[in-house]
């Protein structure tokens, strides 16, 4: 049964890294000792060693250990036997380059089916949808593939901005681009907005935080979900 928890980021404006995940992750990681971190996203170029104790000093009030993937001689066994796994963050093709590198999309996937509690965010919630074409993200490696882990049955736009009517930026909104996806797919798209996330347990997805998503799918109207909706209905 799956267990997980897909965010939009790791970090809202005015708050420190995960401090609004916090509450959620004390439940969402009760049972656990040892968290696995998966740090291969590396925002802004961080070592896996920085980004692994920036996690670590986020979670320092929980009674569990943080261990970077990177630490592991087999990676593969590492997430075979992980209590839980954190996959964070950052470029999300430099990540699904480096999880195809080392052949851990499978073992991934194994794990989340079986029930492993995972939590991504941002980047590591991009991984989880059906593919990466609608990160924000450049492509500045090339992966063999865009899929993705496909353990729900849509893509996420972390991060979602809504169009400001104020603007002077003349260049495409994310709606737009979200749009042209739909020219040449016809994946339904959940635009995540910061400081949301969405709360699987096994097949059942409710959108939580405070704040409406919005949907797209092809050749509909966009159109907005309220916080606490049941997402289910997309599958």
């Amino acid at each position: 049964m799956k267990n997980l928890l897909v965010a939009s980021t790791s970090t809202i404006y005015g708050g420190s890294f995960l401090q609004y995940l916090l509450p959620q992750l004390k439940e969402h990681f009760k049972a656990i000792d040892t968290l696995l971190f998966i740090p291969y996203a590396r925002p802004g170029g961080i070592t896996y060693e920085s980004y692994t104790s920036k996690v670590a000093v986020a979670l320092k009030d929980f009674s569990i250990s943080v261990k970077g993937i990177h630490e592991f001689d087999d990676p593969q066994k590492a997430i075979e036997n992980a209590e839980a796994i954190f996959v964070g963050g950052g470029n999300t093709f430099v990540l699904l380059d480096q999880l195809h590198r080392r052949q851990l999309i499978e073992p991934l996937k194994r794990s989340m089916e079986k029930g492993t509690p995972y939590l991504g965010t941002s980047a590591g919630s991009n991984i989880v949808g059906l593919n990466v074409k609608t990160t924000n993200d450049m492509p500045i490696v090339h992966p063999e593939s865009l899929s993705a882990l496909g353990l729900i049955p849509f893509n996420i736009n972390p991060h979602y901005l809504d169009p400001d009517p104020d603007s002077k930026h003349k260049g495409e909104t994310r709606e737009t681009r979200i749009k042209e996806f739909h020219t040449c797919n016809d994946t339904t798209v959940i635009g995540l907005r910061e400081g949301s996330w969405i709360a699987v347990k096994g097949e059942r997805m409710i959108l939580k935080g405070e704040l409406n998503a919005r949907i797209f799918k092809q050749n509909k109207n966009p159109f907005e979900l309220p916080a606490n909706s049941d997402l289910s209905q997309l599958l």
